[in-house]
């Protein structure tokens, strides 16, 4: 079983940037595809972006990409999400997830483990 920690969130202001990291624990890393989600107040948890286990392929959701970027580090089992040009809309708390199938999951129903989450606030 992987133990997921995010790291990285804070308070931005809008157009600025973010890294988010996801270190992993516990399990063999690259068996893992791996998301990251975010959750505003009130609202249903939605996906961002998703990365194969060699990191040769990414998805991203409509509303991030040209904005975000989704890679990892295998050697240092670690995932990222570099976030740019961010909006008051980007605010929520930021969660990555691994999926322990084959493919690579777009929908939280396909993820196994998840972290406790980061909080991502950009101010206008």
């Amino acid at each position: 079983q992987v133990q997921l920690v995010e790291s990285g969130g804070g308070l931005v202001q809008a157009g600025g940037s973010l890294r988010l990291s996801c270190a992993a624990s516990g399990g063999t890393f690259s068996r893992y595809a791996m998301g990251w989600f975010r959750q505003a107040p009130g609202k249903e948890r939605e996906y961002v972006a998703a990365i194969s286990r060699s990191g040769g392929t990414t998805y991203y959701a409509d509303s991030v990409k040209g904005r975000f970027t989704i890679s990892r580090d295998n050697a240092k089992n670690t995932v990222y999400l570099q976030m740019n040009s961010l909006n008051s809309e980007d605010t929520a708390v930021y969660y990555c997830a691994a999926r322990a199938g084959w493919g690579i999951g777009q929908t939280r129903h396909d993820y196994d483990y998840w972290g406790q989450g980061t909080q991502v606030t950009v101010s206008s």
